[in-house]
């Protein structure tokens, strides 16, 4: 072994380690599974009004007095994923000289789909269908006014002690579709599960504390509101 390849091995160290060294030094690696929603949909009510889910939790022998209340953080609990938007930048060719170049000129994103699980008083249901009557009135098939129905959404990446490390917050968002519910007698064990696409005007990167305190306020606007 030459001078130069020993002096090489002795002052280099593996991949691996500087992997881990990368790895350590910038908070070990993001899990898919930590992540918080805060969404707080338009005209909700702090009391859970809804006399026919009461009655038949109280024959079920299934009921609970919190379940009078309605907490904006369910939404994020019963949240089973989502995804934090990308964009796309649209371009166009132009000449320069002999040679074609693409020129920015619009970005384009993408809706968000948000998977919730299905609780036995279909809370997340009616919470959904209620947004979308906002937009489109069922019964006289008028459009609202977006500020009616445009609510804004923060998603968070969480580290292992559940602390925001990066926030997006999805401005003046609303669901354009709410998926049908599959009833299935050969799905014995399975959970029900609602899938609904957000679309929204734009979005906001944002740093750990600033997306906590982002969402600390979406919620206490969504308590707020249900006053």
């Amino acid at each position: 072994m030459s001078l130069v390849t020993k002096i090489s091995s002795a002052i280099s160290p593996s991949s691996i380690d500087n992997l881990k060294a990368t790895i350590g030094k910038r908070g070990g690696i993001a899990k898919t599974n930590r992540f918080g929603v805060f969404m707080s949909p338009p005209q909700a009510s702090l009391l859970n009004i809804d006399l026919q889910s009461i009655g038949v939790s109280l024959l079920s022998g299934t009921f609970d007095p919190k379940s009078l209340i309605n907490d904006p953080r369910d939404v994020a609990l019963l949240c089973e994923s989502c995804s934090i938007p990308g964009k796309q930048i649209q371009t166009m060719e132009h000449s320069h000289f002999r040679q074609s170049v693409k020129i920015p000129n619009s970005y384009i994103l993408e809706d968000i789909e948000f998977s919730f699980l299905l609780t036995n008083d279909y809370y997340i249901k009616k919470m959904f269908d209620n947004w979308t009557n906002l937009i489109i009135d069922p019964v006289t098939y008028k459009m609202n006014y977006k500020e009616v129905y445009q609510r804004d959404i923060v998603i968070q990446q969480l580290n292992e002690k559940n602390i925001p490390v990066y926030g997006i917050k999805l401005k003046n968002a609303y669901p354009v579709s709410v998926q049908a519910v599959a009833l299935d007698n050969n799905a014995t064990d399975s959970l029900q599960k609602l899938s609904v696409t957000m679309t929204f005007e734009d979005f906001e990167q944002e740093g750990g504390l600033s997306s906590a305190l982002s969402g600390v306020k979406n919620a206490i606007g969504g308590i707020t509101s249900l006053l």
